[in-house]
């Protein structure tokens, strides 16, 4: 999955991260259902840290489509309510049985 890092680029994450990403996503859409901005923070943070110290940074000049985008930390709540239709930041991911 290729993943967009607001402001600092695209990063190709395996199924393991984006299993992880989807996980913490989650939790971002119970953050945003509670009003709870500093915990929103923290996890667009995690979520970031996720994907650049997991992920294999892509060339800038790279054109390659992303799957999924997270925002950046400072991301109103308002924002993120707009943001959060349908699927949430990172597209569903089908867990390995």
């Amino acid at each position: 999955m290729i993943v967009r890092v607001m402001g600092e680029g695209q990063w190709h994450v395996d199924d393991d991260v984006a299993r992880q990403l989807n996980g913490l996503d989650d939790r971002v859409g119970e953050a945003v259902n509670a009003g709870d901005e500093q915990a929103l923070a923290a996890l667009l943070g995690e979520m970031a840290e996720l994907v650049r110290s997991r992920g294999s940074k892509l060339e800038d000049a790279d054109l390659s489509p992303s799957e999924a985008i997270v925002p950046p930390e400072d991301l109103t709540m308002d924002e993120a309510k707009e943001l959060l239709t349908g699927e949430g930041l990172i597209p569903d991911f089908p867990s390995q049985s």
